[in-house]
């Protein structure tokens, strides 16, 4: 056994038997409550799962085991003169809750390596679609046919224990894990290179090999995926594509299954799919003023523009967070370092000062800082990465990271099936008039 696999056997083990205990003894404990206004809204805040591999504060932020994201920038094991952590030791830390050594994260590059062959009937499947069908229509195509080679769904034909339903899960998920950034690469280079594929260099790293696929050679952009898969692996459990991999799963369906469902979710607008609107928003900004390099008075305009059709600005506000996001910070800091003579990333950091202050005038705005979106986009257009409609797939890939993580968890925990109650408009009246 494999010493990440043994690690995350004993502490899931720990934390499964003391659960188990609390819950026994204490499990009608009333912990919180809940108001019609989070009936109402999507169960908007409702503390209703645990989720073991991060956590996010509204005021700090995405914390991953504790540790928040400047930390990890500086803790986390990295190549020989880069800047950023490698996302293979977020993995680590997500699972067993211990910063890996760099001898500890090498060893998991190579495993995935070993892992990462995909058979041949994916690339007929996906061949098989249209050209034009949408990348995350191709990356979840992808994924489902993948599922003929889950661990767990063969072992459980065959009778497997539910103790050992973790090991059967963590298999599927170091499997999957290690295959998507040839799968997501191969659908890249099918919808925008007309098919011209570039085999993976085994000798690089998880992220760098994934850029080496894409045919992004550039040391920079390298650098700046292994940070993007990294800030992007996880955000607590209540967002919908982390909500809806832990639902699906909670009914036993293996990693593969459980994962393409998340990764439908992720294609929404209102989730994953923002990125994408951010970056088209920008050009559609840049061309209705005219310009590459607008005043801070022609963004303002624009941007009231934008309000007073109706629509918000992409890029700002978040469910949860009510301070700038680290996420977004990260991101800036790598392009402060590096990109300051690009057009596009001085543009996105414009709009930082000339948004904020425009939301806020409005009196109805929670938070009118920049998330996570505001910036990536902007970072893989100056790598030449233009292709909006992909950019859902590379947040998917990293997304894999935390949501796969949990579903270990949940599996060796041995978290029920998730069935909330549900109530009808009217039950909501009656109630509202006996109180």
């Amino acid at each position: 056994m494999d010493e990440l696999k043994r690690k995350f056997g004993e502490k899931s083990r720990e934390v499964h038997i003391k659960l188990r205990s609390l819950v026994k003894s204490e499990g009608n404990k009333v912990l919180d409550q809940v108001t019609l206004g989070q009936i109402h809204g999507g169960m908007r805040g409702v503390k209703s799962m645990i989720w073991e591999t991060s956590n996010l504060d509204a005021h700090e932020g995405i914390k991953f085991r504790g540790y928040n994201i400047p930390q990890l920038r500086a803790e986390l094991p990295r190549l020989n003169g880069s800047d950023e952590p490698l996302p293979e030791g977020l993995f680590w830390l997500m699972m067993v809750g211990e910063i890996p050594t760099k001898e500890q994260v090498t060893w998991l590059a190579d495993e995935w390596e070993r892992r990462s062959k995909l058979p041949d009937y994916v690339f007929r499947t996906i061949d098989a679609l249209p050209v034009d069908a949408h990348p995350m229509t191709q990356f979840c195509v992808g994924i489902n046919s993948l599922q003929s080679e889950s661990v767990f769904g063969r072992r459980y034909a065959e009778g497997l224990a539910k103790k050992d339903y973790w090991d059967a899960t963590y298999e599927d998920a170091m499997n999957l894990i290690a295959k998507l950034p040839h799968l997501a690469a191969y659908i890249y280079r099918r919808c925008f290179y007309d098919g011209n594929q570039i085999a993976p260099a085994n000798s690089l790293d998880w992220g760098g090999n994934f850029a080496h696929m894409l045919g992004k050679e550039d040391e920079g952009f390298k650098d700046f995926l292994r940070l993007y898969l990294t800030v992007h692996a996880d955000h607590e459990g209540g967002n919908a594509s982390a909500h809806t991999t832990h639902l699906v799963g909670s009914t036993l369906s293996d990693a593969y299954r459980s994962f393409a469902a998340g990764m439908n979710a992720l294609a929404g607008p209102l989730h994953g799919l923002a990125n994408q609107e951010v970056i088209k928003w920008i050009f559609e900004m840049l061309e209705d003023l005219g310009t590459e390099s607008p005043s801070s008075h022609q963004i303002a305009d624009f941007v009231k523009k934008t309000l007073n059709a109706g629509k918000i600005i992409p890029g700002y506000g978040h469910a949860v967070l009510r301070e700038p996001d680290p996420r977004f910070t990260a991101q800036m800091k790598f392009a402060e370092r590096n990109l300051q003579d690009s057009n596009i990333v001085r543009v996105v950091w414009q709009l930082l000062d000339v948004v904020p202050p425009i939301l806020q005038s409005l009196g109805k705005v929670k938070n009118p800082w920049p998330n996570v979106d505001a910036h990536s986009g902007a970072i893989l257009v100056h790598f030449g990465l233009n292709e909006f409609t992909y950019y859902t797939v590379l947040f998917g890939v990293s997304r894999a990271l935390g949501v796969l993580a949990s579903l270990c968890w949940s599996r060796a925990i041995g978290f029920p099936l998730e069935r909330p109650k549900s109530v009808t408009s009217e039950w909501i009246f009656e109630q509202m008039k006996e109180n």
